[in-house]
Protein backbone atom coordinates (compact mmCIF):
# COMPACT_ATOMS: atom_id res chain seq x y z
CA UNK A 1 0.00 0.00 0.00
CA UNK A 2 1.12 3.06 -0.66
CA UNK A 3 1.24 6.35 1.30
CA UNK A 4 -2.20 7.51 0.42
CA UNK A 5 -4.87 4.85 1.84
CA UNK A 6 -8.00 4.25 -0.84
CA UNK A 7 -11.11 2.83 -0.82
CA UNK A 8 -9.39 -0.15 -2.63
CA UNK A 9 -6.51 -0.76 0.36
CA UNK A 10 -9.32 -0.95 2.98
CA UNK A 11 -11.24 -3.60 0.74
CA UNK A 12 -8.37 -5.62 0.19
CA UNK A 13 -7.61 -5.50 3.94
CA UNK A 14 -11.05 -6.17 5.04
CA UNK A 15 -11.08 -8.79 2.06
CA UNK A 16 -7.49 -11.10 3.10
CA UNK A 17 -8.03 -10.25 7.22
CA UNK A 18 -11.95 -10.41 7.69
CA UNK A 19 -13.87 -12.08 5.23
CA UNK A 20 -16.06 -13.61 7.69
CA UNK A 21 -16.19 -10.92 9.49
CA UNK A 22 -18.83 -12.16 11.78
CA UNK A 23 -16.24 -15.54 12.10
CA UNK A 24 -13.52 -13.45 13.47
CA UNK A 25 -15.76 -10.73 15.25
CA UNK A 26 -16.62 -13.71 17.36
CA UNK A 27 -13.61 -15.40 18.67
CA UNK A 28 -11.56 -11.78 19.43
CA UNK A 29 -8.59 -14.76 20.50
CA UNK A 30 -8.24 -15.31 16.35
CA UNK A 31 -4.98 -13.80 15.37
CA UNK A 32 -6.41 -12.65 12.40
CA UNK A 33 -8.89 -10.05 14.19
CA UNK A 34 -5.69 -8.66 16.03
CA UNK A 35 -4.10 -8.22 13.12
CA UNK A 36 -7.10 -6.55 11.23
CA UNK A 37 -7.98 -4.41 14.03
CA UNK A 38 -4.09 -3.05 14.11
CA UNK A 39 -3.63 -2.47 10.12
CA UNK A 40 -7.24 -0.83 10.04
CA UNK A 41 -5.71 1.52 12.26
CA UNK A 42 -2.42 2.08 10.71
CA UNK A 43 -4.41 2.96 7.36
CA UNK A 44 -6.74 5.37 9.41
CA UNK A 45 -3.65 7.22 10.83
CA UNK A 46 -2.22 7.83 7.41
CA UNK A 47 -3.02 10.95 5.17
CA UNK A 48 -5.12 10.50 2.20
CA UNK A 49 -8.05 11.76 0.64
CA UNK A 50 -10.18 8.44 1.05
CA UNK A 51 -9.79 8.91 5.33
CA UNK A 52 -10.83 12.79 4.83
CA UNK A 53 -13.85 11.20 3.22
CA UNK A 54 -14.49 9.41 6.48
CA UNK A 55 -16.19 10.68 9.77
CA UNK A 56 -13.45 12.35 11.50
CA UNK A 57 -14.52 10.38 15.00
CA UNK A 58 -13.00 7.35 13.35
CA UNK A 59 -9.38 9.09 12.93
CA UNK A 60 -9.68 10.55 16.24
CA UNK A 61 -9.86 7.61 17.57
CA UNK A 62 -7.22 5.52 15.39
CA UNK A 63 -4.54 8.46 16.21
CA UNK A 64 -5.50 8.22 19.73
CA UNK A 65 -4.75 4.73 20.13
CA UNK A 66 -2.15 5.10 17.72
CA UNK A 67 -0.49 7.42 20.94
CA UNK A 68 -1.20 5.39 23.39
CA UNK A 69 -3.93 7.52 24.51
CA UNK A 70 -4.81 5.50 27.67
CA UNK A 71 -8.69 6.08 27.61
CA UNK A 72 -8.76 5.10 23.88
CA UNK A 73 -6.63 1.99 24.59
CA UNK A 74 -9.10 0.88 27.68
CA UNK A 75 -11.95 1.63 25.30
CA UNK A 76 -10.69 -0.43 22.60
CA UNK A 77 -9.89 -3.35 24.70
CA UNK A 78 -13.45 -4.02 25.09
CA UNK A 79 -14.06 -6.74 22.02
CA UNK A 80 -17.74 -5.57 21.50
CA UNK A 81 -15.66 -1.66 21.04
CA UNK A 82 -13.54 -3.11 18.44
CA UNK A 83 -16.56 -4.60 16.85
CA UNK A 84 -18.34 -1.69 16.43
CA UNK A 85 -15.81 0.13 15.42
CA UNK A 86 -14.90 -2.66 12.49
CA UNK A 87 -18.64 -3.04 11.68
CA UNK A 88 -18.90 0.55 10.91
CA UNK A 89 -16.14 1.26 8.99
CA UNK A 90 -16.38 -1.95 6.98
CA UNK A 91 -20.23 -0.64 6.10
CA UNK A 92 -18.86 2.99 5.18
CA UNK A 93 -16.28 1.83 3.11
CA UNK A 94 -18.63 -0.13 0.82
CA UNK A 95 -20.71 2.47 0.60
CA UNK A 96 -18.00 5.06 -0.32
CA UNK A 97 -16.90 2.83 -3.04
CA UNK A 98 -16.56 -0.39 -2.37
CA UNK A 99 -19.33 -2.06 -3.68
CA UNK A 100 -18.84 -0.38 -6.43
CA UNK A 101 -15.37 -1.81 -6.77
CA UNK A 102 -16.00 -4.89 -5.75
CA UNK A 103 -18.62 -5.51 -8.80
CA UNK A 104 -15.62 -3.88 -11.11
CA UNK A 105 -13.79 -6.61 -10.02
CA UNK A 106 -16.36 -9.21 -10.30
CA UNK A 107 -17.40 -7.93 -13.83
CA UNK A 108 -13.84 -8.29 -15.14
CA UNK A 109 -13.38 -11.81 -13.90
Amino acid sequence: MDESPSVADYVQLFRTYGHDLGGIYADDTDVRYAFLFEQVIRLLIRPSRFNLSLPMEFRQVAQRYHAGDADTLAHLREPVNRNFMLCDLHDLVMLKGGLRLQRMEKAGD
